[in-house]
Formats: C-alpha cells, sequence, structure tokens
C-alpha cells in the first residue's frame, strides 16, 4: 500500500519527477559519459521508468542537452549575483575568482560534464544559443571591469578579458578535473581541504598579480 501511495503521489506531481529525472541524468551522464548512460538506468535513480524520460524531456539527447544547460546557465546565473560593476575593480576580480573556485569544487556536474562534452568536440553544447550567449555578457562584464580599473590607476595594464577569464577557469578547474592522475603522479592529495584552501589563495594571487 505504501508503494502505491508513493507511485500515485509521484504521478501527481510532474515537476519533482522532471526534476528527479534531471538530477539523474546529471549523475549518470557525469559518471558514465553520453555513450555510456543508458536511460533505463537513469529512470531507475529517479525512480520513474523509461516512458516519463520521454514524455519530460523526448529522449536521451534531450535529457543531455537539458543536463549541460542546467550546469552551464546555473553558473551564468550566479555570476550575475555577484553585481561585480558594484565593486572596485579589484575587489570584482577577486570575487570572481573565488566564486569561479568555490562554483567549481561544490558543482561537480559541471565539471565532469563539461570534460565529457570537451571529448565530443562541443557537438551538443553548440546547439544550446543561451549558454554562449550568457557567456558572451560575462566576458563584457570582465571588460568593463579592467577598463575601469585602468582607468582608475589600480591596474598597471589592460587584459584581455576573455585571455584573463580562461586564465581563472584553469586555476579553478583543472586540480578537479584532473585530480586523480595528478594526485598519484606528484604524491599528493588534491582533494585534501588545507591543501584547496591554499589553492584558492594562489589562484587569487596569481591573478591580481598579472594586474596590480
Amino acid at each position: 500500500m505504501a508503494d502505491e501511495t508513493a507511485k500515485t503521489t509521484r504521478k501527481r506531481d510532474p515537476a519533482a519527477t522532471k526534476e528527479r529525472i534531471l538530477r539523474a541524468g546529471l549523475v549518470e551522464f557525469g559518471a558514465k559519459g553520453y555513450s555510456g548512460a543508458r536511460t533505463a538506468q537513469i529512470a531507475k535513480r529517479a525512480k520513474s521508468n523509461n516512458r516519463m524520460i520521454y514524455h519530460y524531456f523526448g529522449g536521451k539527447e534531450d535529457l543531455y542537452l537539458a543536463c549541460l544547460d542546467r550546469v552551464y546557465l546555473k553558473i551564468r546565473a550566479e555570476e550575475q549575483k555577484l553585481e561585480l560593476t558594484q565593486l572596485s575593480p579589484p575587489e570584482a576580480i577577486r570575487k570572481l575568482v573565488e566564486f569561479t573556485f568555490d562554483h567549481m569544487q561544490a558543482n561537480p556536474d559541471f565539471v565532469n560534464l563539461a570534460g565529457i562534452e570537451n571529448t565530443h568536440r562541443g557537438k551538443f553544447v553548440k546547439k544550446l544559443p543561451k549558454v554562449a550567449n550568457a557567456a558572451a555578457h560575462l566576458i563584457e562584464t570582465i571588460d568593463g571591469v579592467l577598463q575601469r580599473g585602468v582607468d582608475e590607476g589600480a591596474f598597471r595594464h589592460r587584459e584581455d578579458a576573455f585571455q584573463l577569464y580562461v586564465s581563472i577557469l584553469a586555476l579553478s578547474y583543472v586540480h578537479l578535473s584532473n585530480r586523480h592522475t595528478l594526485s598519484i603522479t606528484y604524491g599528493r592529495d588534491l582533494s585534501d581541504r588545507e591543501w584547496l584552501a591554499e589553492r584558492r589563495i594562489h589562484a587569487c594571487r596569481v591573478i591580481l598579480s598579472s594586474l596590480i
């Protein structure tokens, strides 16, 4: 009887069912890639069935696209909340570095899916124009902060906004995406909290020292 009640409840809450499927997709695609993930396993993890995946998302590819859309637009939306234009240029850059570093650490779904999508050479993410448009806005914002920094005498020279952001990403991402091989190769635990705290300070220092 309890199982039947739970099933009925799930059927009556389409938004919750759709969200469970999406979260299950994030886990499965992140762990096994697009080719390795199976809709049957996603449905099982979501306590749903294949029919619901096709009902809400249209199929495996559309679910994968929804997962990419979720992780990429999430970071863009949270970046906008930083209100970088309201801060002094050095404070804005420091806040962006700290946010990017912390976001990557707290959102392994992004790290996993970005790595997987790169193996596909961006085949799927290019089908999401909203993702590209949101990223362009971020670079424009950084560009404005950098120009303001030069105009106010806070930065000694004008860096290219896209180059700078790629450097921020590299300092925030590589130690996570390659943590297993780096830990083994260099005999250090890159998941150690103390090491990560030092890495965060280092990332801020490197980026700001290139500007100030």
